[in-house]
């Protein structure tokens, strides 16, 4: 994309027997007038609102498909994608946990992270779709580095070039120095020490108290946490901007963002579905597409 040429974005429609088409049909006409183009990456299909079938399933592949291919070849600068049943999904043979990992690996990224941004407080996450069982085996201080770095890129990409992160602990109270999980002496602490060596443009703290860190952070002590499980993080995030957090998956080469609520088969249809988040999702990515135009 040239500095000349306006920016397209795609977008799916997601499990068409939820709320993504009636939202996506509301959002759009509010966007008239920003400098980009908005391409579907499919057609809508008939089903019925609340019904979720192997046909609704496929669909959302295919225009999952089809927008891992636009953004391969350049047809769009980045994409919106309207929530997925995972569970319809799978049972069509999908093999990937989620939009983030079918993104990541169709677009060539295995470096990649989950972040969840609203007005208040912006995560990373360190492991996501997994039982909180397995959490503590999966924790790594590569993986918390590349993830810490990733968000730090982020926010820089965003106009703060001196981000403040905090890695939160895993443990209540950081662990009592062991008494009840060594993970933050032994994993977090190490990877918090690496990435002040690597990010020298940023502050890192860590580990912080889980308990704390995500309020400090709201009140803006911090501007991104990275956070060990997927729960930890999401709990603060969805009490505090449930109506218009983003999801982002960092690595890729282009950007996909999608609005951080499932399919609400259970509205569906009802027009009472709030589109604050995709709204977001679509202002978020012309943000991105013009820092990009203006840092070329």
């Amino acid at each position: 994309m040239s500095a000349n040429e306006l920016p397209v974005i795609g977008y799916t429609l997601g499990d068409q027997a939820g709320i993504g088409p009636e939202i996506m049909q509301r959002v759009l006409p509010e966007l008239e007038g920003q400098s980009a183009r908005f391409v579907c990456m499919g057609k809508r299909i008939a089903c019925t609102p609340g019904v979720p079938t192997q046909k609704t399933a496929h669909a959302a592949w295919e225009q999952l498909e089809r927008a891992a291919e636009a953004l391969c070849r350049g047809e769009i600068d980045a994409v919106v994608t309207a929530p997925i049943c995972k569970e319809n999904m799978q049972r069509i043979g999908f093999p990937y946990p989620g939009q983030t990992e079918f993104f990541a690996t169709k677009l060539g990224a295995p470096r990649h992270a989950m972040c969840l941004a609203g007005e208040r407080l912006t995560v990373a996450l360190c492991t996501t779709h997994v039982a909180l069982r397995k959490v503590a085996d999966l924790l790594t201080v590569e993986q918390i580095v590349d993830v810490g770095e990733l968000l730090a890129e982020h926010l820089q990409r965003l106009g703060n070039r001196h981000p403040h992160l905090a890695l939160a602990g895993l443990n209540p109270h950081n662990g009592e120095n062991g008494a009840f999980g060594d993970e933050e002496g032994r994993i977090i602490e190490p990877a918090a020490e690496e990435l002040k060596r690597h990010l020298p443009h940023a502050h890192v703290d860590g580990p912080c108290v889980p308990d704390v860190v995500y309020r400090a952070a709201a009140e803006g002590e911090y501007d991104g946490v990275v956070a060990p499980y997927h729960d930890q993080a999401l709990i603060a995030l969805k009490l505090l901007d449930f109506d218009n957090a983003v999801n982002m998956t960092l690595g890729l080469p282009k950007l996909r963002v999608s609005p951080d609520h499932g399919t609400a088969f259970r509205i569906a249809g009802k027009g009472i579905a709030r589109s604050g988040s995709t709204k977001r999702a679509f202002l978020m990515a012309l943000r991105y597409l013009t820092s990009a135009t203006t840092e070329a």
